[in-house]
C-alpha cells in the first residue's frame, strides 16, 4: 500500500468515525487520534483533504440528519431530533439551521426546499471507491407501484414524500416482504434537468388502483444482473454507478441489458443514518 492509500484510508476512517458519533461531542484531539495524525496539523490535514474545515464539516452532516428527519419522520418533535443531532439545545440548532438554510426547522419541515438544500448542505466529493465486489445475481421479476418523477434530481425527495403519502393512504405498500426501488433512466450529469427520469418503486402483490398521487403499477424484469452494495449516503451512489460502467464492464465478457440501472434500497434515509444505509446498484446483463 502506497503513502497516498495509506492517507486515504485514515481519512476514510477519521468521515466514518464522524458520522457514526453525531449525537456525542466531537473534537479535535479525539478525530486526530482516529486518524493517527499529529492534533497540531490535524486542521490542516482535514482542509486540504476534503475542502473545508473539520468543525464545517461536522455542523453539515449534524443538518443533514436533521433535515432528513424533519422531512421523514414529521411525528419526531424538533427537540428530540437537535439533541439526538449533536447539538446542546433546540435553540442552538434552530440558529445553526437557520444560518445554514435560511429557513427554522418547522419551517423546513412544512415546506423543505429540497434544490436550495442540495445547493448548501452538499458534501464536498471524495476520491471515487475502488476495487469494489461485484457480484452476477439472478433476480426475479417484480411487480411494483412506481411514482415517475420528471424534473430536477434535486426534487426527487418531493416525489418520495409523495409516494410516501400513497403508501399509508392506500396500505398497499409497504407490506411484510416488500422492497423498495429506484430506477435511474438517466444520468443526472448528461441530461437536462427538466427531462431527468427517476421512478420510485415499492414491491406490490396485485395491480395499483387509480390513485390521487399518480402511482402506477410497472414490473421490473427478471434476469442477470451485475449487482454491488453502496454503504452509507444516497448522495454517493453514483460512485457505484460509474465503477460498474467505468471499471467493472469494460473488463468483463458482459454486455449491458435493455434496463436501465436501478437501486435496491436495503434501508431507508426517513430512519436511518446516513453512514449505516445500505443500497445494492443493479446493472442488468444479458
Amino acid at each position: 500500500m502506497d503513502k497516498a492509500d495509506r492517507h486515504e484510508r485514515r481519512f476514510t476512517k477519521v468521515l466514518d468515525y464522524i458520522a457514526s458519533h453525531l449525537d456525542q461531542p466531537l473534537d479535535v484531539a479525539r478525530l486526530s487520534q482516529v486518524a493517527h495524525f499529529s492534533p497540531f496539523h490535524f486542521h490542516r490535514q482535514f482542509s486540504a483533504y476534503l475542502g473545508m474545515g473539520v468543525a464545517r464539516y461536522i455542523l453539515m452532516q449534524r443538518l443533514r440528519r436533521a433535515s432528513y428527519w424533519l422531512a421523514f419522520q414529521p411525528r419526531r418533535k424538533i427537540t428530540a431530533i437537535a439533541l439526538d443531532c449533536g447539538f446542546e439545545n433546540p435553540e442552538t440548532f434552530s440558529r445553526a439551521f437557520r444560518q445554514a438554510l435560511g429557513l427554522s426547522p418547522s419551517e423546513f419541515r412544512r415546506c423543505p426546499d429540497w434544490p436550495d438544500w442540495h445547493l448548501r448542505m452538499t458534501p464536498p466529493v471524495r476520491k471515487g471507491m475502488e476495487n469494489m465486489e461485484v457480484k452476477i445475481v439472478t433476480v426475479a421479476p417484480a411487480m411494483v407501484a412506481a411514482l415517475e418523477h420528471l424534473g430536477p434530481p434535486e426534487r426527487v425527495n418531493d416525489s418520495a414524500l409523495r409516494f410516501i403519502e400513497w403508501r399509508k393512504e392506500s396500505g398497499l405498500s409497504p407490506v411484510p416482504g416488500s422492497q423498495t426501488y429506484g430506477i435511474a433512466y438517466d444520468d443526472p450529469e448528461a441530461t437536462a434537468p427538466e427531462r431527468f427520469r427517476f421512478d420510485i418503486c415499492g414491491s406490490v402483490s396485485a395491480p395499483v388502483p387509480a390513485n390521487a398521487q399518480g402511482v402506477t403499477t410497472k414490473e421490473i424484469p427478471g434476469g442477470r444482473c451485475a449487482v454491488v452494495r453502496h454503504v452509507g449516503s444516497h448522495h454517493d451512489l453514483s460512485e457505484a454507478v460509474w465503477y460498474l460502467y467505468r471499471e467493472w464492464l469494460p473488463d468483463s465478457d458482459e454486455t449491458p441489458r435493455d434496463f436501465p440501472v436501478y437501486f435496491h434500497y436495503l434501508n431507508l434515509a426517513s430512519d436511518t443514518p446516513e453512514h449505516l444505509l445500505q443500497t445494492d446498484v443493479l446493472l442488468p446483463l444479458r
